[in-house]
């Protein structure tokens, strides 16, 4: 071979080489880049609950909780917390300090959300509700809550409606009292499960929040059950927004994820960044698919209703 020849078959040699690494360089860190933007935290505070990462994280609440931000969420959900162990509740509040997330509600214990109904302005039924009042401070200290969820009970059908919301407003006054120093908010959820719940409508419930005049005595907004009840999402958020503290989504029918249902969530998402909600946004609901399939589709439909 000339000895021009072997150096041109060289150079090509060595160039050759060098784009190959170039390529796969480049190949690497666009892998990297997209991992890194998929796993990067959400324009809201998504927060899901535990089980719904429990196919790839295990059942361990706290194995799950590290999973949850490894996928770029910021905030968790656990209305059973008053039910677990003085221990695991620290133990999650500790994990969640150290990264960096927020706990979201829990529900005060009252019994279920139609019993010890403050609409019937009864003795007992306010001692229980007080009672998790209290219980749900300390509660809140161990696992760094700022939220706690409460339902007023059932209609007291044998009294005048007027007569009821006004011992509803009673009776909250006296959990707000329970709450303010504290700094921790109740917030009031209108339900859809049943007609027989005393608190159905936004408006229904801002008014009793503005009455109660506290500010640990709040609307949570849970688009699924008022998509069921009266609709006009946007517009009744706007309405009272003053008294919406805390938001829970859900589509409808079904109380899926997003994207499975009527609801547009990316309009709703997108009025409540521009709003300037910094609050929690709760996942819940259930999923559409089981087992690792069902996450991967859960987490692929809060990125896309996440992307306005």
């Amino acid at each position: 071979m000339k000895r021009s020849d072997f150096l041109k078959n060289g150079s090509l040699l060595v160039g050759g080489s060098l784009l190959s690494s170039k390529l796969a360089a480049n190949e690497s860190t666009t892998s990297t880049q997209t991992m890194t933007s998929a796993n990067q935290p959400f324009k809201l505070d998504y927060a899901p609950h535990q089980g719904m990462f429990s196919a790839t994280a295990g059942k361990n609440f706290l194995d799950e909780i590290k999973y949850m931000h490894e996928l770029g969420f910021r905030s968790i959900e656990d209305n059973g917390m008053p039910g677990r162990s003085v221990e695991d509740q620290k133990k999650a509040g500790d994990l969640l300090a150290k990264l960096g997330m927020r706990m979201g509600v829990f529900v005060v214990p009252k019994g279920g959300n139609g019993a010890n109904t403050l609409a019937a302005g009864k003795h007992e039924h306010i001692d229980v509700f007080l009672k998790g009042c209290r219980d749900s401070v300390e509660i809140a200290k161990r696992c760094n809550a700022k939220w706690v969820t409460v339902v007023p009970g059932d209609y007291a059908r044998n009294l005048p409606l007027g007569v009821q919301t006004a011992n509803v407003i009673e009776g909250l006054k006296r959990g707000a009292e329970i709450f303010e120093p504290h700094g921790i908010t109740m917030v009031l959820e209108p339900l859809s499960d049943t007609p027989d719940l005393f608190l159905r409508f936004t408006d229904q419930t801002y008014e009793i929040c503005k009455a109660v005049d506290s500010p640990s005595c709040k609307i949570l907004y849970d688009a699924y059950h008022q998509q069921k009840n009266e609709g006009n999402l946007i517009n009744l958020m706007n309405l009272c927004w003053s008294e919406i503290a805390y938001i829970q989504v859900g589509d409808n029918p079904g109380r899926k994820e997003p994207t499975t249902g009527e609801i547009n969530y990316k309009n709703v998402f997108k009025w409540l960044y521009e709003k300037g909600y910094k609050g929690i946004v709760g996942m819940e609901h259930g999923m559409s698919k089981g087992g690792k399939e069902g996450e991967t589709a859960l987490v692929k439909a809060y990125r896309e209703v996440d992307s306005f």
